[in-house]
């Protein structure tokens, strides 16, 4: 963010037109399967634009090391990692400083929903690992992550929508590119609860307006309505499928925004692996 532009680059042209084409209110394009893993107790894999998201969570279950258990509710851990072939220059493995971070406001958001009252001395471990990263990472990783908790039957109070909006060249916009990403003036991830409205996760590198700041919540939470309505669709799609009694070996169909449904593959949906 912030980065100085290559000469001659124009992020957004005077037709009002971002890099990629995009209108300054439109989002990438976004695809949610749900079920995706066998042996996980909920899994989800997302593209959006660029990205491409594997989440998966394992638990509520026994909470160890037992110095970390909490007699009155369950620990939400998530551990979000960028793999080392998910950028074009090989990221190095392990956790960083950035990688610890978005883990823990990942943490905090899907605690604020998760009932974790009711699971003392339990934990919740959450999988979020990016395969491939083209800006919006950690509102990609936590909206899949919170359909991730659905499948897995996790009680909560609701989803938990993730979105970034930004100012590019003076225009507030929605959903920042990887140009846009690099060579703009602020970045604004917000996660909010669409059910009640509250904000779980709020950040912002660079500067806003106050004009300019109700300008980028206004598109961020409409932004998230979309999303949490393709979140329940890949929800539902999944369930739908299983209450028909169809082979527990088909992978669930993709959801699209504008509610199109990709076709189904014909390939095996991913298998678990270690997330290391």
């Amino acid at each position: 963010m912030g980065g100085k532009k290559p000469e001659g680059m124009e992020l957004i042209n005077k037709q009002g037109l971002r890099i990629d084409g995009r209108r300054p209110d439109q989002l990438r394009p976004i695809k949610i399967e749900a079920g995706v893993l066998k042996q996980a107790d909920g899994s989800a894999y997302l593209e959006w634009g660029g990205n491409k998201v594997l989440a998966a969570v394992y638990g509520p279950r026994e909470c160890h090391p037992r110095h970390d258990q909490d007699p009155t509710k369950a620990r939400v851990r998530v551990r979000y990692n960028m793999a080392a072939f998910s950028v074009s220059d090989r990221k190095r493995p392990g956790p960083d400083r950035r990688s610890q971070e978005i883990s823990k406001i990942s943490s905090e958001a899907l605690e604020h929903v998760i009932l974790t009252n009711l699971y003392p001395k339990n934990a919740i471990d959450i999988y979020v690992e990016i395969l491939e990263a083209e800006a919006g990472t950690r509102c990609a990783g936590l909206t899949a992550a919170a359909v991730a908790c659905a499948d897995a039957g996790i009680p909560m109070r609701g989803m938990v929508s993730a979105v970034a909006a930004g100012k590019v060249d003076g225009v507030v916009c929605l959903d920042l590119s990887r140009e846009e990403d690099n060579f703009g003036e602020t970045d604004f991830p917000i996660a909010i609860v669409p059910k009640t409205g509250e904000i779980v996760l709020l950040q912002q590198d660079g500067h806003f307006s106050p004009t300019e700041l109700d300008q980028a919540l206004d598109l961020a939470t409409g932004a998230a309505m979309e999303i949490y309505d393709l979140q329940k669709q890949a929800l539902l799609r999944r369930y739908q499928a299983a209450a028909q009694g169809e082979d527990e070996d088909a992978e669930p169909p993709a959801v699209e925004a504008g509610g199109e449904l990709e076709h189904e593959r014909e390939s095996e949906g991913p298998a678990r692996g270690e997330m290391s």
